[in-house]
Formats: C-alpha cells, structure tokens, sequence
C-alpha cells in the first residue's frame, strides 16, 4: 500500500475530505477525523478505531497494524504500516475507523455505498 493508493481508499467514502492536522494529512468526514497519513512517520498511516476494533486488527493481521503510543493508542488509535497492508486488510479497518467519525455526525445516515476509483492497485 502507498500512501497514495491510502489516500485513495481514505477518499473513497461518501462525504470523506483530505484536511491537516499537526502537519499531517488527515482524512475527515462531517469534520471529524477517520484516518491519517504520515504518523508517526511516512511509512505509516493511523485510524480512529474503538479499543475492540483495534484489538481484532491487531489478532487478525499484527504485521499490519500497532497501537499507537500512550493514550491515543489506548483509546484505540491504530497505526498502519503501509508497505504491508493491502486493499482487502485495510479496507474493513478503515470503513470501522469511517463509521466511528460518521455516526458522530449530527443527523448520520448510512452511506450509500463505499466508492472506488477503477484500476485502484491494492498495494
């Protein structure tokens, strides 16, 4: 995974926007925070998940995914390793880490589907 073909997939959700935060690109929907690129450095990127849900990523693919340090992390803030991740591991993640900062949304609904830009490669 590149942190473009990241960037892509971020983007993909309905309603998702690329924004900066502390000098790294994050990837928002309703103005709330779902992913990031570049933290804590360019080889990762980091997701909102809940506790449970990082803690299922991290059982299913541990080469993948670390708990972010101190209290973020504990809160179930997720880093990514990019080089290892691939479409079908990250995909779920990040769609768990969308619905976390979409149900926050006043007035949340369900997307209408998740979209793809065609000949996306999965690393």
């Amino acid at each position: 995974m590149t942190p473009d073909a990241f960037r892509r997939l971020a983007l993909s959700f309905e309603d998702a926007t690329e924004s900066a935060h502390m000098r790294h690109p994050d990837f928002r929907v309703g103005g709330k925070i779902f992913a990031t690129l570049g933290y804590p450095d360019e080889k990762w990127g980091a997701l909102m998940l809940t506790p449970a849900q990082q803690k299922k990523c991290l059982a299913l693919v541990p080469h993948v995914f670390r708990p972010a340090k101190g209290a973020w992390g504990r809160k179930g803030s997720t880093n990514v390793h990019l080089r290892s991740a691939t479409k079908a591991v990250l995909l779920p993640a990040l769609e768990s880490a969308w619905w976390n900062a979409a149900l926050k949304r006043p007035h949340a609904r369900p997307p209408r589907r998740v979209r793809f830009a065609p000949g996306s490669s999965s690393r």
